[in-house]
């Protein structure tokens, strides 16, 4: 998606070989307009899939995931990280996610009101790193006896494993932006680095 590559060039800052920082249009400020364009492009995406509800992880998947479930007129659904006073603990689905920004583990939630056996569910987070939260989603959403209808990523770090493992476990990825390297404080995205194999041949 080249809106967003172009976001990520200009407005994107590069701390570390393993570190992207996006917080100027995705997870502190939003760039409603990106958001919006994110959102269509992941109903577009995944139009063939009956999506029932959309599933996202709080806080910074929430922006891309709103504008996809309203693309494609689906209730949105975001598992909490902490949880609330008025959700009754026996009442929940529950998984434990490492988030690699923050180092450190997370108990995520959902209601049991809200996923239900025959939902078909689309998954979208902001970032594919090791695949820890997405995992997480996807073990959720197995307990409610539903069905995971494909896995929705803004940004796939894929010198990274996660991809590897989510596809060894059927999952289909739809990345917007894929990548490759963060080298040098310089963003290289997948095409770019193939492109570039194919020029060396």
């Amino acid at each position: 998606m080249e809106l967003l590559k172009e976001a990520i060039r200009k407005r994107g800052s590069v701390l570390s070989s393993g570190v992207l920082k996006v917080d100027q249009f995705l997870n502190h400020q939003v760039d409603t307009n990106l958001m919006s364009a994110i959102g269509e492009e992941f109903a577009r995406l995944f139009a063939d899939e009956q999506v029932t509800k959309v599933v996202t992880i709080e806080s910074s998947g929430i922006a891309p995931s709103f504008m996809c479930a309203h693309s494609l007129q689906v209730p949105l659904i975001f598992a909490r990280k902490k949880k609330s006073v008025t959700m009754d603990k026996e009442n929940v689905y529950s998984s434990r996610v490492y988030s690699f920004t923050k180092k450190e583990y997370s108990e995520v939630t959902v209601s049991k009101d809200w996923l239900c056996a025959g939902d078909r569910v689309l998954i979208i987070d902001d970032f594919l790193a090791n695949g820890q939260a997405a995992t997480g989603l996807t073990q959720i959403v197995e307990e409610a006896g539903a069905a995971v209808a494909g896995i929705g990523i803004v940004i796939e770090k894929s010198f990274q494993d996660g991809r590897a493992l989510l596809e060894g476990k059927g999952y289909r990825i739809e990345s917007l932006a894929r990548i490759s390297s963060l080298e040098g404080n310089k963003v290289q995205f997948v095409e770019e680095s193939a492109q570039f194999a194919y020029n060396k041949s």
